[in-house]
């Protein structure tokens, strides 16, 4: 109990070192998968750890701990209680972030779905009147491809095929479920921010993959980006379009003129077990103190 419950914490520490290698390295639908992966299993393993140290402050554990040492036996608190305190600090805090972060998600989801009404349930492609470059995939059943007449104005016809594969992608392989996913977990644990960055990026170079091999010509991909980000540029207002606006996009370019990159299986393992391996502490300290109370009490 005394040092596993706070090895996730050093393992929040770890997984956003390695994440921008592994978003650089390897194939963006595996490394996508695997730091959201490790992602969740950290976030998930560091709130426990923080409900472990409250429980033990607030809970019974003190009160066995003085009983015990009114019976004259040996046990030490198994959390100081400054700690403690910061521990129940802290998971209230938490508790505040990832409720704000699913308002805002749902939030999210329900403005685009608005943006689709008045059209058919099987119809997959919604054009908007718009004079913004704009382009959404929108999860749901069915899911569908929001894009705004500016955006289809400013691509040829073989780079609104990318834009459709581009979004396509998003919607088939469930990339909002992924971000999610993620961004819940960057709010229960904000050191895994940088996290949640890599796997945003790599959800869109995973489209763009995706889109390469659908359309069979990386340089059209690769034009695709860069005329809708300089469409995007020019709009009067911040427009989205497929994410091209952001400063990653530069990198998405070059990524589609250089060959894709390999898996590294053993790598994605690694990133993983880092994830597993924050989980097992955070299990062991639970037994730690699940048997420290029961060694009291009998």
């Amino acid at each position: 109990m005394r040092f596993d419950v706070y090895t996730p914490l050093l393992v929040s520490l770890l997984l956003p070192l390695v994440s921008p290698v592994v978003g650089r390295r390897m194939a963006p639908a595996l490394a996508a998968r695997v730091l959201a992966s490790a992602a969740v299993l950290t976030a998930a393993a560091t709130t426990w750890s923080l409900i472990l140290l409250t429980t033990a402050l607030l809970g019974d554990a003190p009160p066995v701990v003085r009983e015990a040492h009114e019976d004259g036996r040996r046990l030490a608190d198994p959390v100081p209680e400054v700690i403690g305190v910061a521990a129940c600090l802290a998971l209230a805090v938490v508790v505040w972030r990832v409720q704000r972060a699913v308002r805002a998600e749902r939030r999210t989801r329900r403005a685009l779905r608005r943006l689709c009404e008045g059209h058919p349930r099987d119809t997959e492609l919604v054009v908007a009147a718009c004079e913004v470059p704009q382009a959404f995939a929108i999860p749901g059943r069915p899911g569908r491809i929001l894009v705004t007449s500016a955006m289809l104005g400013a691509l040829a016809p073989a780079e609104r095929r990318v834009l459709l594969a581009h979004e396509r992608a998003h919607l088939r392989h469930r990339h909002g479920r992924l971000v999610t996913a993620v961004t819940l977990a960057a709010a229960a644990n904000p050191l895994l921010g940088p996290v949640r960055s890599a796997v945003t990026f790599l959800v869109e170079r995973w489209a763009d993959e995706q889109a390469a091999t659908e359309v069979g010509d990386r340089g059209t991909t690769a034009r695709a980006l860069a005329r809708a980000a300089l469409s995007a540029g020019r709009a009067a207002r911040p427009a989205c379009a497929l994410n091209f606006t952001d400063r990653a996009v530069t990198r998405r370019i070059a990524a589609l003129q250089t060959t894709p990159p390999p898996h590294l299986w053993p790598a994605a393992a690694a990133v993983l077990a880092l994830g597993a391996l924050a989980a097992l502490f955070s299990a062991d300290a639970t037994s730690d103190l699940v048997a420290l109370l029961w060694n009291v009490l009998t």
